[in-house]
């Protein structure tokens, strides 16, 4: 799928053939353009159908800075209210699955340099009230006819026993600047080595969560039955080296990744009762397939808890 090149970006160059759309982004869309000057990504940030608020000059000079610093990374090249431009990177995607130990060593050195760049972050966060709505949000699943209705109805407990924990666990601290969503499908390999990628989520964040969340999706396959503990700690390990200190262990290390996959889970599910409305965010298809995800996944994640939690001692 081709599109035009939007107005403000004849800096990068002469055009060379049309802008390639990339998919496999589940909000935002990404295209390839090619130029004189060279190839560059160029995404449309999802400001109208998004969960959240971009603060984007934030973000690009956080990326400025994560970059000067030798961080591997996209160089960041332009920002608008709601594009960004990075010049293009050649890589093998890194599949979602436990990665090599030395691979997830270097993403713990990579997040100790992230976390000591001194960069002045403007945006205060908003700290929106944990939903309780699961009951109703499954009584209209069921009045629509959603195909997972049955499987929301017999979860509601667990969600609401879930919102509680997200509510209620104590992160305790220190709160870094950090990226916020390093995963396998933000992250490529060049040489055997991490590229990091997509940066819009970057914020304040309670350090035990960023690794915890980092160190647990570098150890598994798509679920949780392949955990090795190993790559986890080659995370914390490369952290340590990297100049970094860990944080206590504590239910505070997944509390993040067990509260943005409910929201994520949410996010989708008012999708699908509305039929996906909207001119933006992902295809229908995608979010029932997240939602599926969510409602299998989730309390599974959710009863290993207590298991998780061993990893960090």
């Amino acid at each position: 799928m081709t599109a035009d090149v939007p107005p403000g970006l004849s800096q990068l160059g002469a055009q060379i053939g049309p802008m390639v759309r990339i998919h496999g982004g589940f909000a935002n869309k990404l295209y390839r353009l090619d130029t004189d000057q060279g190839s560059f990504a160029v995404k449309e940030l999802n400001l109208v159908d998004n969960r959240w608020t971009y603060p984007v000059d934030d973000v690009f000079r956080f990326e400025q800075a994560a970059f000067a610093a030798g961080i591997p990374m996209p160089e960041p090249i332009s920002v608008s209210d709601d594009t960004l431009v990075h010049r293009w990177v050649e890589g093998e995607k890194v599949p979602e699955e436990p990665v090599p130990a030395s691979y997830a060593f270097e993403i713990g050195e990579i997040l100790a340099r992230i976390h000591a760049l001194d960069v002045e972050w403007t945006h205060e966060p908003i700290d929106e009230p944990t939903p309780y709505d699961w009951p109703e949000l499954a009584a209209r699943a069921a009045a629509t006819g959603q195909p997972w209705a049955g499987e929301l109805a017999s979860y509601v407990d667990t969600f609401l026993a879930i919102a509680h924990f997200v509510e209620t666990c104590e992160r305790p601290g220190p709160v870094v600047l950090t990226h916020r969503d390093i995963q396998p499908w933000n992250l490529l390999a060049r040489d055997g080595r991490p590229v990091v990628l997509d940066w819009e989520l970057s914020g304040m964040l309670d350090l035990s969560s960023e690794l915890g969340s980092t160190a647990l999706s570098l150890a598994k396959g798509p679920g949780f039955d392949d955990i090795q503990p190993a790559i986890f700690r080659a995370v914390l390990d490369g952290y340590v080296a990297g100049g970094g200190t860990l944080p206590p262990p504590g239910p505070s290390w997944f509390v993040f990744m067990v509260g943005g996959w409910l929201g994520f889970t949410r996010w989708n599910i008012l999708r699908c009762l509305a039929g996906g409305a909207g001119s933006t965010g992902p295809d229908l298809a995608l979010s029932h397939e997240s939602v599926r995800n969510g409602l299998r996944g989730l309390p599974d994640l959710f009863r290993r808890l207590p298991d998780l939690e061993g990893l960090v001692s």
